[in-house]
């Protein structure tokens, strides 16, 4: 399907987790490129990557009650779409296989920014990650990058990593996580980089020890109804941009990822896949504040079973 188009009176960036309309979402797996190779495969590695990347998705006809259900079905209805499109295109023996790299894309899934619109637009990401590996961060946006055609991002928002049950989120577990959002800044990758559900305390904590300051941070809607004060009167002091989202605090659990995987391509060992991260990126007028594009980059793993 085409790009989508932009709509008249369309929401402002910061109101991006509630637009209505269509959406675009699909699925690349790592290996060789299918434009260069078609669908070929090559085993060199004991564990296989998925990533994502967008084919059009029809988003609920509004995200109103029930908004943090409707965005993980959307993803994941979204990632079944990709997948069914990918594998009716390919031989069933590649599928039956299951080799240890695979790639699939869809060639028509996203659009690339055209070089002479750049400056008019503004390509902004969450990222959501699933394990533990900070160098997971640039990974994700060096694949952003090549699937949009931008040599940066403008803005990266990092969503709280997963901790350990019962272990709250602390400075030195979020520090290398920031430490390769600051790497990427300083090779210009990256513009601006943002934080997540941060309160007050955690958030001077890391301002205070950051060499790239956080320049916003997002609070979830489910959390508090009125911005707390403390945390207000901090953003406003140092010049951080204070956003509203509903994500839930899990975009896309294992369970979620392996019954889309089920429901598409049953004979794949759904068992054995397991979501690294998963990316969301906005392509936004400037002049206008409109989205005119939206879609998901995920990878995930598999490991065999022994």
């Amino acid at each position: 399907m085409g790009p989508e188009k932009e709509e008249q009176g369309g929401q402002k960036e910061d109101e991006a987790s509630n637009l209505v309309g269509r959406e675009k979402s699909g699925v690349e797996i790592e290996g060789f490129s299918s434009s260069q190779h078609g669908f070929s495969t090559y085993c060199c590695s004991p564990e296989s990557a998925i990533r994502s990347v967008p084919a059009e998705c029809a988003r609920p006809p509004e995200i109103t009650e029930g908004a943090v259900r409707g965005l993980s079905l959307q993803l994941r209805d979204c990632i079944k779409k990709t997948l069914n499109e990918w594998s009716s295109k390919i031989s069933p023996d590649l599928v039956q296989e299951m080799p240890k790299i695979l790639e699939c894309t869809l060639a028509q899934a996203i659009e690339k920014i055209n070089p002479e619109e750049r400056d008019e637009l503004k390509v902004s990401a969450k990222l959501f990650i699933a394990g533990s590996n900070s160098s997971s961060i640039r990974e994700a946006v060096n694949m952003t990058c090549s699937a949009l055609g931008v040599d940066q991002l403008d803005s990266v928002i990092i969503a709280p990593p997963p901790t350990e049950d019962g272990i709250n989120l602390s400075l030195e577990y979020l520090q290398p996580y920031w430490a390769e959002l600051e790497n990427l800044v300083q090779n210009k990758k990256i513009v601006a980089i943002g934080t997540s559900d941060l309160d007050k305390a955690m958030l001077e904590q890391l301002f205070l020890w950051a060499q790239v300051k956080p320049s916003s941070n997002q609070v979830n809607l489910a959390s508090c109804c009125v911005m707390p004060p403390d945390l207000t009167a901090f953003a406003k002091e140092f010049d951080i941009q204070l956003l509203t989202h509903n994500d839930p605090k899990e975009l896309l659990c294992e369970a979620g990822f392996q019954e889309a995987l089920q429901e598409s391509i049953p004979e794949c060992q759904v068992h054995e896949w397991t979501p690294l991260w998963l990316l969301r990126y906005s392509v936004i007028v400037k002049s206008r504040g409109i989205i005119k594009s939206k879609g998901y980059i995920l990878q995930a793993r598999r490991i065999p079973s022994s």
